[in-house]
């Protein structure tokens, strides 16, 4: 039997103002990697989408590096189809400036108020068009009503698993080393994995949803 295919999306989007500035969040890419890092060594071939990140491109992974939110849709629609598993960790901007100034914006004329424009959803995109045998991950990163956020995003847009991650607490989440997440199922049953290096959970979620998929598979 051919290899389980795994796709993976990892770290921020930035929207460009100008030539100088740009929106973007502080996700630093880690716990995609980690993921990548992890479904490699447990025989999925992996493609890893990237936005950018300081971090080293994992041995034995295609990396396909991209920058803002439509670069990584663009990226993702292409691979989706072709995936078994589909792992959305990337914090994507949910708007950018209507249009990017061509030079910088001197600090004098720089406007009080931004003209924006809504970045697609990717994540609810790709559970309204995804096969019954596909498996498709969430990631909710929240300050507050952590829990509640998770399992409704969950439903909404139609997701197998979400891992959600109470980005408010200090010395976890973003650029840390380390994470504590629950792992939800669309059953709606909690699995609290425990702070650790996001190598650790990155293993641990995966072998959860691994040990679902066999589960299934028989």
């Amino acid at each position: 039997m051919p290899p389980l295919k795994c796709l993976i999306s990892a770290g921020p989007t930035r929207e460009w103002i100008d030539p100088v500035r740009f929106i973007s969040n502080p996700s630093s890419g880690k716990m995609g990697y980690a993921l990548a890092k992890e479904a490699r060594d447990m025989g999925f071939d992996v493609c890893l989408v990237s936005g950018p990140v300081e971090l080293s491109k994992p041995e034995g992974v295609e990396v396909i590096e991209v920058e803002s939110a439509l670069s990584m849709k663009r990226a993702i629609d292409e691979k989706f189809n072709f995936y078994d598993w589909v792992i959305m960790t990337a914090a994507v901007c949910d708007h950018r400036p209507k249009s990017r100034n061509k030079i910088k914006i001197p600090k004098d004329q720089f406007p009080e108020n931004l003209l924006m424009s809504r970045n697609p959803d990717i994540l609810k995109e790709l559970g309204e068009k995804k096969r019954e045998n596909q498996v498709l991950v969430g990631f909710a990163a929240e300050t507050h009503m952590v829990l509640e956020s998770a399992h409704k995003k969950l439903k909404q847009k139609k997701l197998d698993w979400i891992v959600a991650n109470d980005v408010s607490k200090t010395n976890q989440g973003f650029s840390s080393d380390q994470n504590e997440v629950t792992l939800i199922n669309s059953d709606g049953q909690e699995n609290q994995i425990s702070r650790a290096d996001k190598s650790v959970i990155a293993k641990a979620i995966l072998h959860a949803i691994h040990l679902s998929w066999l589960e299934k598979a028989h």
